[in-house]
């Protein structure tokens, strides 16, 4: 089963996907930008305002489509529990709103890029949360933790829950962070049930 979490920078994806690892250390934990070098590039893409919105896109692509080769793929082909602290959705919603001025409906288009060959998640926590507190949270450290720019994602996200509403289950990450994370393992537990 692979398992996606996703929501706006400063949800708490990652502390939630920190104790998922401490619940399931037989899982296979994952996250993406990988470790790799192609993850590599992602990031020094993220760190630089002036990057190039499309070129970024498929540098988010490379690293997604690496990932689902030597990770994702393997692993769920050995019966493992994937889970993935950021997936395809995060780049649908992350990179439709960075090239939301060059296509009429660009969050199609980022998902056309990838509907011939990714694997979608069986199942996604989303960590809703306010752009206004999550941009607080994340401290606005990158060109996408702007509240404007999460505003948007979150719009993109909501359109995603709306496509698919049986894959999504919704985490109130406004909580305290001792009951996001609580919810997430009820989650997770209750898809391995």
């Amino acid at each position: 089963m692979l398992v996606t979490l996703e929501g706006i920078d400063g949800s708490g994806k990652t502390s939630a996907w920190e104790a998922l690892a401490e619940a399931h250390p037989d899982g296979t934990f994952t996250r993406e930008p990988t470790d790799s070098w192609y993850g590599d590039a992602v990031r020094r893409s993220i760190e630089d305002d002036g990057a190039e919105p499309l070129a970024e896109l498929f540098l988010y692509t490379a690293d997604h489509a690496a990932h689902l080769a030597e990770t994702v793929r393997p692993a769920l082909d050995a019966g493992d529990l994937v889970i993935s602290d950021r997936y395809s959705d995060s780049r649908y919603a992350y990179q439709a709103t960075s090239l939301a001025d060059r296509f009429d409906d660009s969050l199609a288009f980022v998902r056309s890029v990838h509907q011939p060959w990714s694997r979608p998640p069986d199942a996604t926590l989303y960590f809703d949360v306010d752009p206004a507190i999550a941009a607080e949270r994340a401290a606005g450290t990158n060109k996408f933790e702007r509240v404007a720019f999460l505003e948007t994602v979150r719009e993109h996200y909501e359109r995603l829950i709306a496509e698919e509403p049986t894959r999504f289950i919704r985490i109130d990450a406004g909580q305290p962070l001792s009951g996001v994370l609580e919810d997430a393992r009820q989650a997770v537990d209750g898809l391995l049930d």
